[in-house]
């Protein structure tokens, strides 16, 4: 099979995002063509590379769906009602094969942006994470991608897809959803935090008694600045990494009047 090609769309999705989100199925594709067995386990996971490969199938198939304005519900947007959602569609859904799932996600991915292709750029869409553009619902669907692709490479002992550019390209996901994802131990935190990804985009993160804004620029001095090679930052964010060994390893650097506040930060968000 020839892969194919993306077309960026102008006005629609940012550049370069058409083409990661199908570049990124096709490296997913290519994990899994030609695996015989699929009942592999996936490392940090209940899942199976079967499993796993058709989940992330279903999801690109819900997320086309509702890029060409179809309405589909997935749970409520906590991350237990979409755990419960994922379960229950995945035990409705057979398919385990390793080639229908592979030619299922890339041609998900491409139903995805030709249904964008069709639609103006200031549509807003109603997603399992809420409402948001589709600029951002692209992000949304890379995010997902990398997130389990990366899942998929472990399983069968490959390198992962994951690098500087696609991070970059899951950032107005990552940072739309953060408000939505806080986590228990951000109750009664008052905090201000500068996100940067080295070489990269810096945000800030502001945390005012269990409620965060986020925002592009810093908006006054940070209590603490955090600074982040970009891979390690979506795997820490998507809780595929251990961000104590990642600062045992340089990956991480902070300061600030309240540095003691950077190993907190993973905590405060509870990855969907």
């Amino acid at each position: 099979m020839e892969p194919t090609t993306a077309r960026e769309q102008p006005g629609v999705l940012p550049a370069g995002l058409a083409a990661a989100i199908l570049g990124t199925a096709e490296e997913i594709a290519a994990l899994l063509r030609g695996r015989t067995d699929t009942g592999v386990p996936v490392p940090g996971s209940e899942w199976t590379l079967g499993e796993a490969a058709a989940h992330l199938a279903q999801a690109n198939e819900l997320m086309a769906d509702i890029a060409a304005g179809q309405e589909r519900s997935h749970g409520d947007g906590t991350p237990q009602s979409l755990a419960a959602a994922n379960e229950r569609v995945l035990a409705q859904f057979g398919e385990r094969v390793a080639d229908p799932l592979a030619e299922m996600i890339v041609a998900q991915a491409a139903a995805f942006l030709e249904a964008a292709d069709r639609r103006p750029a200031e549509d807003i869409v109603s997603t399992p994470l809420g409402t948001m553009d589709l600029a951002t619902f692209g992000s949304y669907l890379l995010t997902h991608m990398l997130g389990h692709g990366y899942d998929l490479a472990r399983a069968v002992g490959r390198d992962h897809m994951l690098d500087r550019a696609r991070v970059e390209l899951s950032l107005p996901f990552m940072i739309t959803s953060m408000p939505r994802v806080v986590a228990a131990p951000a109750a009664g935190l008052r905090a201000r935090y500068e996100i940067r990804l080295r070489a990269g985009t810096r945000f800030t993160v502001t945390f005012t008694d269990g409620a965060v804004s986020v925002g592009p620029r810093p908006v006054g001095r940070p209590d603490c600045t955090i600074v982040i090679e970009p891979v390690t930052f979506l795997l820490i964010a998507l809780g595929r990494c251990d961000p104590w060994g990642a600062m045992a390893r340089g990956r991480i650097l902070a300061w600030g009047r309240k540095a003691w506040l950077a190993p907190r930060f993973p905590t405060l968000f509870k990855a969907p």
